[in-house]
């Protein structure tokens, strides 16, 4: 310590009460024991799936929870075929419940016909479309089903979709800042060391 530092040491320690010039430092901002756990993560999700059940006539009729479990597949890249093995169900019915929670993926609209002519003609008769589309009706259905879906999500802004994504980008945070604490690189650095003891 300095003279001049001495010198403001005694300066405050003559006109205050306390007996120590440390600051208390504040606590910190955030912690892995601050991220969500997996229990708090499916009750915002369950929130959010049940919001749209209450504005929407979902075509699929799943538990809550199962709802629940499909968007975690979703959010972990699963396919249709692989969340509808999980869940024990068709890809189809998978399917039809995406729609429901306007998740989509970039393939949706990957139809056979101009997706865009059906957006705008979605109020024609369904054989008419399908015979100038020269497609069989359950295949127009089908693609009927997404854009409907899109238009919805489009008058919400995007709302369920952007919840989704926030509940599901906070819990990969927390999965990936706990592997990182729990991988201390000790692993990589012990590889070349030789252990040669013998009792």
């Amino acid at each position: 310590m300095d003279e001049k530092t001495a010198e403001l040491r005694d300066i405050f320690m003559d006109v205050s009460d306390e007996e120590t010039v440390t600051e208390t430092q504040e606590e910190p901002r955030g912690s892995i024991a601050d991220q969500p756990d997996e229990a708090t993560i499916r009750e915002r999700l369950r929130g959010v799936v049940e919001a749209l059940a209450d504005r929407y006539d979902f075509d699929s009729t799943f538990e809550t929870e199962t709802y629940v479990e499909l968007v975690q597949g979703f959010y972990d890249e699963g396919s249709d075929e692989a969340i509808a093995e999980e869940l024990g169900v068709s890809p189809d019915e998978v399917f039809r419940a995406r729609m429901d929670l306007h998740l989509f993926r970039g393939d949706d609209t990957a139809a056979p016909f101009d997706v865009g002519e059906l957006r705008r003609r979605r109020d024609a008769d369904d054989a008419a479309l399908a015979d100038e589309f020269d497609v069989d009706e359950s295949t127009l259905a089908h693609y009927r089903r997404v854009v409907d879906a899109q238009v919805a999500a489009r008058a919400a802004n995007y709302r369920y979709r952007t919840e989704f994504d926030e509940i599901c980008t906070d819990a990969a945070i927390s999965g990936s800042l706990t592997e990182s604490v729990t991988d201390d690189g000790l692993d990589e650095a012990a590889e070349d060391i030789e252990t040669d003891v013998s009792f």
